[in-house]
This record gives C-alpha cells, sequence and structure tokens, in this order.
C-alpha cells in the first residue's frame, strides 16, 4: 500500500488533504492500493467550450444498453398464464377482517434496514423470487410489480416469472412505486406495509416496521395525492402467513469480541465521543439502529446476517447509561465481561418499544436518525411523547414549556421531542483510524496471496481442458482463502460469470442451474472475504484465450477510467459525485456507460458496502470524502447478454494508453511483486511474477 499524497490547489486558498482508497478492480494483480474518486455531468450531454462561451449538446449515442429495450419484458402480465400461486395466496389475505387493502408493499430490508439481512427476512425474494439485494415488490389485486436498479436489470428477467412486471428504475419513463399505485389504484384505495411477525423467542417480540420512518411517511404522503390511506398491519405480517412452517428460524450466532488492536479505539472513548455528540444536539439519549454501527461503537462483531459480521440488536445511549438490546443467548461469557467494562447493560432484543416509551413518557429528548430508524420505534415514540405532553397540561402549553421540536430529514416538523438528523455514528466510523486502516492493508495483502494461488491453480485446469463450473470455481476459491489467516466468511456471495453471465452485475452462480467456465470467453469474478482485521472486495475480468479487438478496447477504457480515478486530485470538501465522471469518461468517448455508481466505501472488518460516502451519478449523496475513508474504485462494462468486464492485463490494448497510464500500470505491478510475493511460493510465486512484469510498447 503506497502512501497518497495530495498537494495544495494553486488556484484556491483551500488545501487538499490525502484519503486511503482500497481498488475494487484495479490492474493486472490482485493487492489492493490507495486510489482515488471522480466527477460527474450528466451522461446525457456532452460540454464543448468554444472561446469564453460554454455550449451543450446532447450526446445520444450514450448509453448502459439496458436489455429492456431491445427485447420485450419478461415481466410483463399475460393474462393467459396461470397466476403464480403466492401471489393468489397473497391477495386471498386482502379482504380477510382486519386487514383490507387494496395493495401490499414488501420492500428489502429487515427492521434495521440493512442491505444484507437473515434468511428468515428475506420476504421479498420468497413472495417474488428475485434474490437481488435491491428492490421492492408491489402487489395490488391484479397486479405485481419489483423495482430494482441497474445491477439487477438482467438478474430480474431471469428470476421474475411472467405474474411480475420488472420496474427498471432509473430508466426513462419508469414510474415510482408510489406513481405506479397512484396509477393503477382507484381513488380512495387502502395500501398496507408489513411489519415483522412475531417470533415466540426473546428475540421477537414485537412489531419492527420494516418501512424506515422517512420511507414510510414518504409512501404516506405520496399516495395521498389520489386520497389512498397507509395501513399499517400491526397484527399480522401477510407474507408470514403464506411462508408458515417454511419460514427459517431467527438467527442466534455467538457474538464476539472485536480486539483493541484492530478496532483502536476502546468503548468508552466511542462512547464518550457520543455523548460529546448528543450535547452539542440538544439530546439527551439517541436510539442506534444500524447494525454496523451497533457493532462498530461497541468492538463486536456477529454472525447473524450472510457476509456481514454483526448482529441483530439495538441500542440506547443516555447522558448517564447504556443500554443494548439483543438475543441474550447470543452472548458469551467474554462478551459479557467486554461490555460490563464499557459500562453497557444487556436487555431483550423485543422490549426496545417499551424502552421507546418509558423514555418518551420521561420527556427524554431522542436522537432519531430517520433514514433507519423503523416507523414503529418512531411512531411509539411520538405516541408517548403526545402523552408526556398531556400529562403537562394542553398541548400548546407544553410546547411553549418545551421548545425541543423534531426537525425531519427535509426540516418538517413531526411532534413533540426529539431531534431527527442522520447519525453521527455513521461519519465517525467511516474515517477509519491508524489501526483500522493497518488492519484492511494487511487483510488485503493476504487476500491477495489467495487470489494469486487461485489464479495459478484456474489457469492450470482451463489450460489441461478441465471442464469446471462457475459454482466449482467459487468454491475453489473460498478453499484458499480459508487457508488465510484470520479468514472468517466471503464479505459477499462471489460472483462467478462466464461470458454473458459476466453482464448479469450481480450475478451469482447456483448448483445445476450455471455455465461451464469458457475459455474462449470472458470470465468475470467478483469477491471479497471477511478477516478478523479488514474486509476486502475485489474484482477481476480474465480471457483463456484470445480476446477480441471489441473486447480489449473496452477493457482497456475501462483500465483507463480507473487510472483517471486514481490520480485524480480534488479539494478537501469534494463530494463523491463531483468525481464519478473521471471514471466513465474513457467509455462515454465511444458511446458507452455501466448502470452502478464507481465506488461505495469499505467497512473495517464490517459491511462490504458502507456510507455515507460513495462515488456515483447519484447526485443525492453530499458527503465530503474525507481523509480515513476509505472507497472503492470499481467502473466496469457490461454488455448485455455478451459479457462483462473489470480488470485484467491481458485485456490491455497498449496503443490506447498513454505514456503516463503504461507507468501507472507498471508502478502498481512492481508494488504488487514487492508486497505479495514473500506471501506466496512455488507456481503461484511465479504466476505473480509473470503477470506483474512492465507493460511495454510494441
Amino acid at each position: 500500500m503506497r502512501p497518497l499524497y495530495l498537494s495544495c490547489c494553486s488556484s484556491s486558498s483551500r488545501y487538499l488533504s490525502p484519503i486511503t482508497f482500497f481498488s475494487s478492480s484495479s490492474s493486472s494483480s490482485l493487492l489492493a492500493k490507495p486510489i482515488l474518486p471522480t466527477f460527474r455531468t450528466n451522461p446525457g450531454f456532452k460540454f464543448t467550450q468554444s472561446r469564453s462561451r460554454l455550449s451543450i449538446r446532447n450526446c445520444s449515442s450514450i448509453s448502459a444498453k439496458p436489455s429492456s429495450e431491445l427485447r420485450k419484458k419478461k415481466g410483463s402480465l399475460d393474462s393467459s398464464k396461470p397466476e403464480d400461486k403466492k401471489l393468489r395466496a397473497l391477495r386471498q389475505l386482502f379482504s380477510k377482517p382486519g386487514i383490507g387493502i387494496d395493495a401490499y408493499v414488501i420492500p428489502s430490508q429487515d427492521a434495521h434496514q440493512s442491505e444484507f439481512i437473515a434468511e428468515c427476512y428475506m420476504r421479498r425474494g420468497f413472495i417474488s423470487g428475485f434474490t437481488g439485494s435491491a428492490g421492492t415488490a408491489v402487489v395490488t389485486k391484479d397486479k405485481a410489480a419489483l423495482w430494482t436498479d441497474g445491477r439487477y436489470f438482467l438478474q430480474g428477467e431471469k428470476q421474475l416469472n411472467s405474474s411480475w412486471i420488472l420496474m427498471r428504475s432509473g430508466n426513462l419513463g419508469v414510474p415510482t412505486a408510489s406513481e405506479w399505485l397512484n396509477d393503477v389504484l382507484a381513488p380512495g384505495a387502502k395500501v398496507g406495509i408489513d411489519p415483522v411477525s412475531n417470533f415466540v423467542s426473546d428475540f421477537d417480540e414485537t412489531e419492527q416496521f420494516l418501512f424506515s420512518f422517512d420511507a414510510a411517511e414518504e409512501l404516506k404522503e405520496d399516495i395521498a395525492r389520489k386520497d389512498h390511506e397507509l395501513v399499517y398491519l400491526y397484527d399480522v405480517n401477510l407474507v408470514d402467513e403464506i411462508w408458515k412452517e417454511s419460514r427459517p428460524g431467527p438467527p442466534n450466532s455467538p457474538i464476539r469480541v472485536h480486539e483493541l488492536k484492530y478496532a483502536g479505539v476502546d468503548v468508552v472513548s466511542k462512547l464518550s465521543f457520543l455523548r460529546s455528540q448528543l450535547v452539542d444536539a440538544g439530546c439527551s439519549a439517541i436510539v442506534v439502529s444500524m447494525l454496523d454501527e451497533i457493532a462498530w461503537l461497541l468492538n463486536l462483531r456477529g454472525g447473524d446476517v450472510p457476509n456481514s459480521p454483526v448482529m441483530y440488536a439495538y441500542l440506547v445511549v443516555t447522558m448517564d447509561d447504556t443500554k443494548l438490546f439483543v438475543d441474550s443467548s447470543k452472548v458469551t461469557p467474554e462478551v459479557s465481561h467486554h461490555l460490563k467494562n464499557g459500562g453497557v447493560e444487556l436487555r431483550p432484543y423485543g422490549s426496545i418499544l417499551s424502552e421507546i416509551e418509558s423514555l418518551a413518557l420521561k420527556g427524554t429528548e431522542l436522537w432519531l436518525d430517520p433514514s433507519s430508524i423503523n416507523a414503529a420505534i418512531a411512531n411509539t415514540y411520538k405516541a408517548a411523547g403526545d402523552k408526556h405532553l398531556e400529562s403537562l397540561g394542553s398541548e400548546d402549553n407544553s410546547k411553549s414549556k418545551n421548545p425541543k421540536v423534531s426537525n425531519g430529514s427535509s426540516g418538517q416538523s413531526w411532534g413533540p421531542c426529539g431531534v431527527y438528523r442522520a447519525s453521527p455514528i455513521s461519519l465517525a466510523k467511516a474515517v477509519k483510524n491508524p489501526y483500522e486502516l493497518e488492519g484492511m492493508r494487511n487483510a488485503h495483502l493476504r487476500d491477495a496471496a489467495a487470489l494469486a494461488q487461485f489464479w495459478t491453480w484456474l489457469e492450470d485446469e482451463i489450460h489441461k481442458g478441465a471442464k469446471l463450473t462457475e459454482v466449482d470455481v467459487s468454491d475453489k476459491l473460498l478453499e484458499f482463502r480459508q487457508q488465510q489467516d484470520g479468514f472468517i466468511d466471503t464479505s459477499f456471495d462471489t460472483i462467478s460469470g462466464s461470458g454473458a453471465n459476466g453482464a448479469i452485475i450481480h450475478y451469482r452462480p447456483e448448483p445445476g442451474n450455471c455455465s461451464i467456465v469458457d475459455s474462449k470467453k470472458l470470465f468475470l469474478l467478483d469477491s471479497g472475504a471477511q478477516y478478523v482485521d479488514g474486509t476486502t472486495d475485489i474484482t477481476r475480468t480474465v480471457h483463456f484465450g484470445e480476446p477480441t479487438a471489441h473486447e480489449k478496447e473496452c477493457f482497456t477504457r475501462v483500465l483507463q477510467g480507473h487510472i483517471a480515478l486514481d490520480e485524480a486530485v480534488f479539494p478537501a470538501t469534494t463530494v463523491g459525485f463531483v468525481l464519478d465522471a473521471f471514471a466513465r469518461s474513457f467509455l462515454w468517448k465511444i458511446g458507452l456507460d455501466y448502470r452502478h455508481g464507481t465506488g461505495h466505501g469499505v467497512g473495517a472488518a464490517l459491511n462490504v458496502h458502507e456510507g455515507p460516502q460513495s462515488i456515483s451519478f447519484r447526485y443525492g449523496n453530499t458527503t465530503p470524502l474525507q481523509k480515513g475513508m476509505i472507497v472503492s474504485n470499481e467502473p466496469g462494462y457490461y454488455e448485455d447478454h455478451a459479457f462483462g468486464i473489470r480488470i485484467e492485463k491481458k485485456m490491455v490494448e497498449v496503443s490506447l494508453l498513454s505514456d503516463a497510464e503504461i507507468d501507472w500500470l507498471n508502478d502498481y505491478h512492481s508494488q504488487v511483486w514487492e508486497k505479495v510475493s514473500p506471501l506466496v511460493e512455488g507456481s503461484a510465486s511465479q504466476w505473480l511474477w509473470d503477470n506483474t512484469r512492465p507493460l511495454v510498447r510494441q
């Protein structure tokens, strides 16, 4: 890992600050390296400058080539085909006493707004068959639609049956879920949203809505324009009613202590920081529901969610005490001792709403993050807060005596008591300390060694004519990673895609339903690992034969975007979307693009996708990039039904590279050899040597 230094911009009085980034799709080798992000304009426009005048002209050739525009939508309804059995059963529940709805909304998240969730909460996947990590299903009495982003368009086409409409979010003319509901429902309809149904255990004793407070309020407001009503179904989850006994039970993996040598800061110090933030905000307590925030703050790690080392829990921190709401069966004696030393008390997971009610009845001003706190917590707090106001006298008098009124994320007022704003833990977690950065570097080096061993094996097997499936390859990579010190789990499901499957951005091969790795086609491998000291996410694209000129050009332009992003120098307050275009510009020059963000935050031995920072074409994220943040650098190109591309040496078309870009590539390979070669031996060492030799023009 080479140090990254930024110089002062001569035309500005502001200084530029160093930021550490990790490469997710760098050049032919395997080592993560510090890189920098990108700047973006609207991809539908091209800027040209003539003297002092700036003109804008439309560039219609730029396209991500969505297959939905080239052929009939697979998800469109066909009345001649039989209705999906699960949908039929779900719709039969709409008219039951106590329900009485015309539509039902099923999100991807759990009650903590997690991206990756435990199997027992994968309701949207169960009802629709679509397994992508992002998406929202909406079912009416005669229609069913699923919204997802560009990463999952092709996957949605494959997994949704003909009873479903695939809504490609972000594409021109595609309505939002609320717009669609307003269009297809008669005025005055009732739209239901689902709480988590009860497990008879300490884990789940009460309803916890799958919608965040912000999301529920936004949906309620949007559909009210057509006089629709948002209905909270307190007593039943309709998907669970269909799932029944086949629904997996709640996770109960033991919690472990994340050692101080990896965390860098002890629990007492982190809680002290958090309480200082409460004082500054005029609050006396905070409710934390994001699982990675709780794990980071308490220096704990869990195993409740596949690929993410977190545990299902809530945390309430006041000026005087700290309470962790978690299933006690997961707490080992070591963890119990660790929490006691940090001043943390244990409470049953299912008692969180009782605690919220108790705090509100005392007039406690709570800090709530409306983007992550679920609607059950927010509504409980508001209802109990109203009771507290009534106990003080009339509502008007109580407001004048208690001037602290909550402010929503858009500046709106939600009721008495509390501050609604982004969690202060999110940014603190994103800015890594030296111990966390060192752990990430070390984890990437060990992971690089595993990848060198893997590629050595795979190339040898392919050249011997072995018939390997995409699953075989994924499983073998896992074996090599498991041999590394500190390995815990993969950081996401391995994307092992040969040929056209590589164009499915988050493709997941399954036994009996995957392809043979074809030596005559591009092979894309996107994978990562969780180690005790760090989290990795790397992608490579290889060809075991001779790639076409088109494939090499696409690949090289992705590489050029990666290099441009790595070498970007920018003011300290720059936000990620300002930098995004650096990574896309070389593809744009020939009318190509990709349907995903360029870079995401990465947790330190935590979630592989971490906020609040990102590098993306989406303008909504205004978090400045700061020194100590870790962000991936992963431009790509995906030609639907043909191939997908991230980075590998054989694929480089040298004639497209500048001398400076060749120097960058050679310098990177030199670092890889220097730092990874001590960790491998034998044929893997030879493979690494062969693949890190300087690139020269012929």
